[in-house]
């Protein structure tokens, strides 16, 4: 696990854009998880921690890319039909013997070419005469073969590093033989909420209480992103013990992440908690909704502090959270940005990126088209289909314009 320094997060104190400010992240932190040696079939949602090159051509050899008849191209004749005497039958799984010149072989898909044949006419296209085949017409030469390596060359890229795996990934590799696979260690995260308000769903809510929502949403993200989640509970407004419990789960974790407590407030006690134990920097992005993303160290291990309000938790988490959880695994982020045209108009601020959760509609010529989704903050996020990303030097929205589009579905 590594260590950080205690000024890696300094910057200066004039608001950020969304994207230098993941820049910066990117910059100036190292890759912390470890790469382990895993079965394949365990390594569905890892990290890729090296480039995986193919160690055999894919396909291993020329083959047959539908059920037909193989010849050489040299005994077709120029013009019209060709008919020739058939010369054997090559089923998949079975090696073909040498026809000759002269001759056509039944050949079925994946089936290897015949020596010296180099092309296939469909079965559909010729007709059988006996123990001859009349071929068609205008066959190509190389028709309907596939060369050995055409899918990956033996020696090529076949994976890039810091691929998350899934199940197409995973059909690749077994293609080339491999039973085990070299994936990054999950990233270990130390889950907090903080304050005395907050209690746990399930547990009675005592006056003046409120259930803890960001701890649950929090963790099903870092699960998304591939990360372990250690779900640590809250952290009472109580300075002595919340510094004990932050330096114990430094201990043990790649990264500390919590939600509220990290304001100016005198009942706000994180800050000092993770200021005597190493450093801490308030990123001010200029975001909407969030506020001050706290980021620092405590005993050289890597510390986020979101906003409590869950909204602002949910956008800071897509923004900030998602990028430094990707970089420290070794992940690419290969979240897709959709388009879709705005079924609304609307005024905004210039200087900031502003997030509008939207549902999808189509529109009157079926083109997608994102209305915001009314309500409060936690039953609009949920009946949302998505986000729509206002960039900073936005000022209008107009009826029919294209906008930056993030389903949540794709946020892990």
């Amino acid at each position: 696990m590594g260590r950080l320094s205690r000024d890696c997060f300094d910057v200066a104190p004039a608001p950020m854009r969304v994207a230098d400010a993941v820049a910066l992240l990117r910059a100036r932190l190292p890759v912390l998880s470890g790469i382990e040696s895993i079965a394949i079939d365990r390594a569905d949602g890892r990290v890729l921690a090296e480039d995986l090159i193919a160690p055999i051509d894919l396909p291993p050899f020329d083959n047959s890319a539908v059920d037909g008849y193989a010849v050489r191209a040299c005994d077709l004749a120029p013009t019209g039909e060709t008919r020739l005497p058939l010369g054997g039958r090559v089923p998949a799984g079975h090696a073909p013997a040498d026809p000759g010149p002269g001759f056509a072989v039944r050949i079925f898909t994946g089936a290897p070419m015949p020596p010296g044949t180099d092309t296939v006419a469909m079965q559909e296209d010729v007709r059988i005469d006996g123990e001859a085949v009349i071929l068609p017409a205008g066959l190509v030469p190389g028709a309907n073969r596939r060369r050995a390596g055409e899918d990956v060359a033996r020696g090529n890229r076949a994976i890039p590093a810091g691929t998350r795996l899934g199940p197409r990934h995973l059909a690749l590799a077994a293609a080339l033989g491999l039973s085990d696979l070299r994936p990054r260690a999950p990233l270990k995260v130390a889950l907090f909420s903080t304050g005395d308000e907050l209690t746990s769903p399930g547990q009675p809510l005592p006056p003046a209480g409120i259930h803890d929502a960001n701890r649950p949403m929090l963790a099903a993200l870092l699960r998304r992103l591939g990360a372990e989640p250690a779900d640590l509970g809250i952290l009472r407004d109580a300075p002595g013990p919340l510094r004990q419990r932050l330096e114990a789960a430094a201990a043990g974790h790649d990264l500390i992440l919590t939600s509220g407590g990290v304001s100016v407030g005198e009942e706000d006690h994180v800050r000092a908690a993770v200021e005597a134990s190493g450093a801490l920097t308030f990123w001010r992005l200029a975001i909407k909704p969030g506020r001050p993303v706290a980021l620092g160290t405590v005993a050289g291990t890597p510390f986020a502090g979101l906003p409590g309000n869950p909204a602002a938790a949910y956008v800071t988490a897509l923004a900030v959270l998602r990028p430094l959880v990707l970089h420290l695994s070794g992940a690419r982020d290969a979240a897709p940005t959709l388009t879709v045209r705005s079924g609304f108009a609307q005024e905004k601020r210039a200087g900031r990126r502003e997030y509008l959760r939207v549902r999808l509609r189509a529109g009157t010529d079926g083109t997608p088209e994102a209305v915001p989704v009314p309500g409060g903050a936690l039953s609009g996020l949920s009946a949302s289909d998505g986000l729509v990303e206002l960039a900073e030097d936005l000022t209008a929205i107009r009826v029919g314009d294209d906008l930056p589009y993030r389903s949540h579905g794709d946020l892990g």
